[in-house]
């Protein structure tokens, strides 16, 4: 029974993972949307506070079996790429 149901584990997992992690993008476009300094203290702590807990959630899930370590860094990676732009747009400004 255990081998029917670990699937929907994972599936839940990920569903939760990208939850998050699209509350982070969230955070992510409001600042690309009002174009405040992405050098902001605030900003930085709250990001990066966030980034550190996602990439903990996503450890858990890994140790779990419930996500494979290519999948979390897929999500971080995404994550990385918008603030990459984000930056990009503010030095060009």
């Amino acid at each position: 029974m255990d081998t029917y149901l670990q699937p929907s584990y994972q599936e839940k997992a990920l569903g939760l993972l990208k939850k998050d992690a699209e509350k982070i993008g969230q955070l992510i476009k409001v600042q690309m949307d009002n174009l405040t300094m992405p050098q902001c203290p605030l900003y930085e702590e709250v990001l990066d506070t966030q980034m550190f807990g996602l990439s903990r959630e996503i450890d858990f899930a890994v140790k779990l079996g419930l996500l494979e370590r290519s999948d979390g860094k897929e999500i971080l990676a995404s994550l990385e790429k918008e603030l990459s732009i984000l930056h990009e747009i503010h030095t060009e400004k």
